[in-house]
């Protein structure tokens, strides 16, 4: 049986330095694979006179060029559909989640079996950690399809033994609110703009979201449920104790939420090195400082990214959580994007801000 709070914690709650040994032995690795395997990273390595084996601890990293959604569109350009960042044999390909491609071609990212294993299981975590436990309802308005948080929340709920109810963001919110009020759904996931739109349609429609069994939110794939006020709209829009998600679909959809501490998001160090770097000089900021968010996959197959620029900034923790988990976490959420920061006389402003 799992610890009350932690489902893994041999793995949640194990100490820093064990931790670091244990991602440095996984960096190795994952270097070495991926300079064999793929020109792309093998560029980057010559790009700063290095090789793989230069790579032996978690410092060494900041040696080497940032990875960029455009770099992986312009090698999926060169080398169609999938570039050369699939390492691993296409017999191995099991699941396409492309990104978004809002601003651009979608970067096709690939699941192997050992992925989706692993998403699974980090997205278990994900849902443990703010209060999920076997036989809740999960009503999950994710997108279902080529953008995969549906998928990921969906095999991660049912493998907790709870009934996932798959109503995706293609089901009207009025048949949405109907399944709230008649099928027992105890834990909502959305977009945060999506589950306001739905608090603000059932109260138009006379709801009292007090009548509904639902207890949880958790909502990502924008920003916002991180902020304050939002979260205060969302838990009296709906009646609920509400939650942050992050993820990204280069990345992995669900790896980090908060927990029912609501101190940060807890990212997954298990899964990727988590840097957080000034966007200027791409050097490491102090903790606490704000700073731009760099993955880099330990345990990715398919698709591993080696320092993925997320665009995204955050100010990062590695103190204890009240919980009890140890692996890093953003303070305050996700804060912004790279390209949304407006500098106005010296000071660093976000529009959500202004």
């Amino acid at each position: 049986m799992p610890h009350e709070r932690l489902l893994e914690p041999a793995v949640e709650a194990i100490s820093r330095d064990e931790l670091r040994a244990r991602q440095e032995e996984l960096l190795r690795r994952q270097v070495a694979r991926c300079a064999a395997a793929s020109s792309l990273y093998g560029a980057k390595l010559a790009s700063v006179g290095a090789e793989a084996s230069d790579v032996r601890t978690l410092d060494d990293l900041s040696r080497l060029p940032v990875v960029t959604k455009e770099e992986l569109r312009e090698d999926q350009r060169r080398q169609p559909p999938f570039g050369t960042f699939a390492v691993a044999p296409a017999s191995a390909f099991r699941e396409l989640h492309p990104s978004t491609g809002t601003t651009g071609a979608p970067v096709n990212t690939i699941w192997s079996a050992r992925d989706v294993e692993t998403i699974t299981r980090l997205t278990m975590r994900t849902l443990w950690q703010f209060g999920v436990r076997a036989g809740d309802v999960i009503q999950n308005a994710f997108a279902y399809g080529l953008w995969v948080a549906g998928l990921s929340c969906h095999y991660a709920g049912g493998r907790l033994g709870c009934l996932v109810v798959p109503t995706g963001t293609s089901t009207p919110t009025e048949r949405q609110i109907e399944y709230l009020r008649t099928l027992g759904s105890t834990v909502l996931l959305s977009t945060p703009s999506y589950a306001l739109h739905i608090a603000e349609t059932a109260r138009e429609r006379g709801v009292d979201p007090s009548t509904l069994p639902l207890r949880l939110g958790c909502f990502g794939g924008e920003a916002g449920a991180g902020n304050p006020s939002t979260r205060r709209k969302l838990e009296d829009g709906l009646g609920i104790d509400a939650f942050d998600y992050y993820g990204l679909a280069e990345v992995g959809p669900t790896f980090a939420s908060e927990c029912e501490a609501k101190a940060g998001i807890h990212l997954a160090e298990d899964y990727v090195v988590v840097e957080c770097v000034d966007p200027d000089t791409r050097a490491p900021v102090s903790e606490g400082a704000l700073g731009v968010l760099v993955f880099t996959h330990l345990t990715r197959e398919a698709t591993p990214m080696i320092r993925y620029w997320s665009n995204d900034y955050a100010r990062l923790s590695t103190e204890r959580c009240e919980c009890g988990r140890t692996h890093v976490r953003a303070v305050g959420g996700v804060v912004g994007r790279h390209d949304d920061l407006v500098v106005f006389r010296g000071a660093k402003f976000y529009p959500s801000q202004v």
